[in-house]
């Protein structure tokens, strides 16, 4: 199976199970695509593995939604990353990080802060092709945009 085909079934799986959950989405006022920008800021790494996870599926499931999305990687998140490191990932009863990182990768955009890249001496070369490397300044423009809801995981 091709990482799209791979990928594109995990984002599928991880929204079945969202409506499994229950459908409240009228109440919720979501009607099936978004129509906001979703950034996401991710400053935990694999040393908190529910919460690292839960940022990139939430990412990766906006993406499958249609929604214009925003994955910002901080501190110890970066090293997802790199290549290699979110297939090392484990985490009982969840989606590969590496399927939901290229989910992400393939329909918004991942980000790695500048400073905390400088501080692990990674460049854009040690990175998933198609992540960029920036700063404050680049998130702080993202989130204060009109129709942008920022969270931080």
């Amino acid at each position: 199976m091709n990482t799209v085909t791979s990928t594109s079934r995990v984002v599928k799986m991880t929204c079945s199970t969202l409506v499994s959950l229950g459908d409240r989405r009228g109440s919720l006022g979501y009607g099936g695509v978004m129509s906001r920008t979703l950034v996401i800021k991710l400053t935990a790494g694999a040393d908190e593995p529910e919460r690292a996870n839960q940022a990139v599926t939430v990412a990766a499931t906006a993406v499958a939604s249609g929604a214009q999305v925003s994955l910002w990687l901080t501190g110890e998140a970066v090293w997802f990353a790199v290549p290699g490191r979110a297939e090392a990932f484990e985490l009982p009863h969840a989606a590969p990080l590496a399927d939901l990182l290229a989910a992400v990768l393939a329909g918004g955009q991942l980000t790695v802060c500048t400073q905390c890249a400088k501080r692990r001496e990674l460049t854009e070369a040690d990175l998933l092709p198609g992540t960029r490397i920036a700063g404050a300044p680049a998130f702080t423009e993202e989130i204060l945009a009109d129709g942008v809801q920022a969270v931080v995981y």
